[in-house]
This record gives C-alpha cells, sequence and structure tokens, in this order.
C-alpha cells in the first residue's frame, strides 16, 4: 500500500512519472480500473483490516489523531487474526495509523506476529520524527512494542523495504504460508527522498512534483526489490501481490488525480478513485483489465477465502470476496459502496431535509454508489479538475482561488460509467434515482454506531513519554468513545477577526494572481 498515490501517478495512466516495475506487473497482472478506496488514511488502513464500512466502525469522521485516546475498535476481528487462525505467519512493516493509545491498540496485538514501521500519519523520512502541532514532536520507528531508537537514519522506502526482504529470507515457504502488509509512508509529505532518484526529473518545472516523483519511482524500485525476493526465496509462483494506493493525491504537494475531480480528502473520484491491481501466477485470466466493481474492504473476505479460512465468518462483513472477479472475470459480487456518513463535518449551508425531498438531511456530508449511479450530499470537498502541474512556485492557498468556491447546493447525481470525470450532474434530470440513493443512505445509516472522535489527551505528549510516541494510557482505562471533540466558543471573536484578516490577504492574492496571469 502507497500513502497518497495519485490516479495520474501511475506509468501506465499516462503520467510524467515512470513506474517501470509496477507496469510491468500491471500488465502482466489484471489492473483494478473502477477501484475504490476512501479519501483519507486512517479510513481506508481501517476498512482494509475490518472489512467494515467506516459506519460500522465509529472511524467515519477525520483521521486518528496522535494525541487522541482511540483506535481500531477491540471487538472488531482483524483480517491478519482471521490469518492467523487459518495457519498463516502474519507481518506488517510501516505505517500503522490506527491509534496506539493503548498496548492493546498495537498492530501486534491486533494479529501480526511481528510490527516494524510508524504508529503515527506522517513522519520524517530519516530522522523519524513525527509532529502534532507546533511544539508537539516525539520519535515513531517502532520494532514491535518497543521504540527502535538505533534504527533512524535510512530512508524509510529503504529501510521498509530491507524488513521485508529480511522476513522472507527468515521464513521457509514450505512450512507455514505467510502474509506481509507492507504500508509504505510514502508519497505522503514531507517531500523527501534521496538525490538520486530526483535527477531524472530535473526537467520538471514544479518542484514539488519532481521530489513527488522521486518518491514515487523510489517505491518502483521498493517493489522491484520485494519482487526479487519473492522469487529468490521461492515465494513466487505461489504468491498474490496485491497493490494499492489509500486514497487520492494531493495536489498541493505534488500528486496528481487528473482527469479525474477533487483530491485527497474530498469525496470526487480524484479522492476515492484507487490505484490497483494484483499480480499473481494463480490468476487464471492474466493481462487484462478489469472493470469489476471492488472496494477496499473486498480485500479481507478475498484474503481469507484464498487462504482457506472459515467463510462464513466473513458474511457479516461489508466487504466481498471478489477472487472469482479478478481472476477469472466473472461478476463482481459487489453492487454499490456506500463511501461514508459523515454527521460531523461541517454541514453544508445550502443543505436541508427539503432538498432530500423529506427523505434525508443533505446538509449531511455523504456519499454513495450504486451500479452507474454515484450520488453526493452535503460538501464533498473541494471540487475542481486540477491538471498536471506546470507552473512552480505557488503558494498552496492560490489554488484555490482562481474556481473554488463554496457550493451552492448540496445534492450531486453522476453517471460515472458515462461520465467517469464528475462533469455532468444529473440530479435535476433524474429525481427518480436521487431518491432511490437517499433511502440507500438512510438505510445505511441506521445500521451506524456512534462516532467515536474523542478530546486529545495531553499525557500523550512525547516529552512525557521518553521523547517517543507510544501507549500512554493503561490498558484497565475506560474507553471513552462517545467523547466528541467541539471548538470552544470563546475562540469565536479572535476567530472572527483572523478571519477578516484571512479574507483581506485572500482578495488581495487574488489580485496579485490575476495581474501576473
Amino acid at each position: 500500500m502507497t500513502d497518497d498515490q495519485g490516479f495520474n501517478d501511475i506509468g501506465y495512466h499516462g503520467s510524467d512519472i515512470q513506474t517501470p516495475t509496477l507496469d510491468k506487473l500491471a500488465a502482466d497482472g489484471v489492473k483494478l480500473e473502477n477501484y475504490y478506496i476512501q479519501p483519507i488514511c486512517t479510513p481506508s488502513r481501517s476498512q482494509l483490516i475490518t472489512g467494515r464500512y467506516q459506519i460500522h466502525t465509529g472511524l467515519q469522521h477525520s483521521i486518528i489523531r496522535p494525541r487522541q485516546p482511540n483506535c481500531l475498535p477491540f471487538d472488531q476481528v482483524t483480517l491478519p487474526q482471521r490469518l492467523q487462525e487459518a495457519g498463516y505467519s502474519t507481518h506488517m512493516v510501516g505505517k500503522w495509523h490506527l491509534g496506539f493509545y493503548k498496548k492493546e491498540c498495537l498492530p501486534t496485538r491486533r494479529g501480526f506476529d511481528s510490527y516494524f514501521g510508524s504508529l503515527t500519519g506522517s513522519v520524517d523520512y530519516y530522522t523519524y520524527k513525527s509532529c502534532d502541532g507546533p511544539g508537539t514532536c516525539g520519535f515513531d520507528l517502532h520494532e514491535g512494542e518497543t521504540v527502535a531508537w538505533g534504527q533512524g537514519g535510512k530512508y524509510s522506502t529503504h529501510l521498509y523495504t530491507q524488513r521485508v526482504r529480511k522476513i522472507l529470507a527468515a521464513h521457509d515457504p514450505q512450512a507455514q504460508p505467510l502474509f506481509i502488509y507492507l504500508s509504505f509512508q510514502a508519497v505522503h509529505t514531507p517531500l523527501q527522498s534521496p538525490p538520486e532518484y530526483i535527477y531524472p526529473y530535473r526537467g520538471l518545472g514544479n518542484v514539488a512534483r519532481r521530489k513527488y516523483a522521486a518518491m514515487v519511482s523510489a517505491v518502483d524500485e521498493a517493489v522491484r526489490n520485494v519482487t526479487y525476493a519473492l522469487r529468490k526465496y521461492g515465494y513466487y509462483q505461489n504468491s498474490v501481490i496485491i497493490f494499492s494506493t489509500d486514497n487520492g493525491g494531493q495536489p498541493f504537494s505534488g500528486g496528481s488525480n487528473w482527469p479525474l475531480r477533487g483530491r485527497k480528502g474530498t469525496y470526487w473520484e480524484g479522492g476515492v478513485r484507487g490505484l490497483g491491481f494484483v499480480h499473481s501466477p494463480l490468476l487464471r485470466r492474466k493481462r487484462r483489465v478489469s472493470k469489476a466493481l471492488v472496494h477496499i474492504t473486498d480485500w479481507y473476505p478475498t484474503l481469507v477465502g484464498l487462504a482457506g479460512g472459515n467463510a462464513s465468518l466473513t458474511e457479516k462483513l461489508d466487504g466481498y470476496d471478489v477472487w472469482g472477479a479478478i481472476s477469472e472475470g466473472k461478476e463482481s459480487p459487489r453492487l454499490e459502496i456506500l463511501h461514508n456518513i459523515d454527521p460531523l463535518y461541517n454541514p453544508a449551508r445550502s443543505g436541508s431535509l427539503q432538498n432530500g425531498y423529506g427523505i434525508w438531511n443533505t446538509a449531511i456530508q455523504a456519499s454513495i454508489r450504486a451500479g452507474d449511479w454515484k450520488l453526493l450530499t452535503g460538501d464533498p470537498g473541494y471540487g475542481d479538475w486540477t491538471p498536471p502541474q506546470m507552473l512552480p512556485g505557488f503558494p498552496g492557498s492560490w489554488w484555490n482561488l482562481e474556481r473554488h468556491l463554496e457550493p451552492q447546493k448540496s445534492v450531486w447525481l453522476f453517471n460515472i460509467s458515462g461520465d467517469p470525470y464528475e462533469r455532468y450532474d444529473l440530479a435535476e434530470q433524474r429525481p427518480d434515482v436521487v431518491k432511490e440513493l437517499l433511502a440507500r443512505l438512510v438505510f445505511y445509516n441506521r445500521t451506524s454506531v456512534p462516532v467515536r472522535y474523542p478530546s486529545e489527551d495531553p499525557r500523550a505528549d512525547p516529552d512525557l513519554n521518553g521523547g517517543a510516541w507510544g501507549p500512554w494510557a493503561g490498558d484497565e482505562e475506560d474507553e471513552h468513545w462517545v467523547g466528541v471533540y467541539h471548538k470552544k466558543s470563546k475562540d469565536r471573536k479572535k476567530k472572527y477577526k483572523l478571519s477578516e484578516t484571512k479574507s483581506f490577504f485572500r482578495r488581495l492574492n487574488t489580485r496579485i494572481m490575476a495581474n501576473r496571469i
């Protein structure tokens, strides 16, 4: 799994980034061109590990922040736990981002025999320093349940690849089957890579894109080295390699989802349509493009099925076993995807129950895909089409100035099969479809659990824990899932003045931009 790699950030999608290894593996396998993930990190990873939609784990709002006493719910049986039951040795390398406030939250307590990586959402690629706001920083590289103080200094993409090769070399594939979840930190910010990867992209005018491309190339090389190790140590002929990104790319940081609409953090296709392919000698129909509808929750039952696990234990999941669709070209058992329902996201000012035909309050951020149709309500996030970056040196906030305005509506409907770039809103022409999909949102919402988004805990500060991020609460402490963080009202006057200042500079920047253009 890669982090924040955009739809247009792989060679076989016509990118300016060179990914020969990924292109070759995809060409010889099955490219998933109707594959969906979540728009941000924690939700995608939680759905991969649990096979459940966010509304069924309480993680439907935002991400798990480092200081939040929150993690993957303990009542969820994870994918690696099911694989352990099927006799597998399970290992995780890389970014966790599913909470760590208690030891019971750690990967080694959630089904992995070994873990090596970072627990938070973003770290320096060399020093493994992670900051949650100014002044709250700590070391974040862990070996199992202990801090790996002596192993920093090496570029994380290389370090994680080295660990995977070490696992493969030490394991006997004839004695026990093996599952490895390699969760790269790349290509998430900060934009860092060894100089030798930047040189081939020296012609790119956009500096962020240049660094980002170098990081993708480093990942491509890493995948080549892992694949080589699979062959060298006797795994390859009986292996299944799944490649996936966790969410759409971020244009501010060099990513590109062109020609899709939107970006990371949005429910437009640029945020939720993912890069994905499967490469395996076990595929019955190879070298093809699959249009089967696949979602990240589907990997759980699919892999448990491949491993010979108990299929009845996966029946209540939100994911489906899609191996037949991928390997043999059969129809996908999946007919719809609930992208999410987030009751805590800023409500759309133009939304109301009336706009939802009395069925659904369209102020609520939600999105669903059913067959060819996709419905969005509330505020789906920044909804422009950002072409490959040609102009260097733009401050990030300037991307929003030219075309992005707060939407004056709260319901969108697209025929995604015929209009994958979401350019033709059919909400007014097809109220019948809108009503059907609003009713499906109501159906899913009735099954949702309360949102788990507790206030930050000051005890999490790394300065109070030896300078490193890690568990700070005792396992005997009660869970406080119902706590929802609300901004304090006393800051309103200060924020109002600040917003006036921001508004002034935004208007000023708009005039400057217009003059420059």
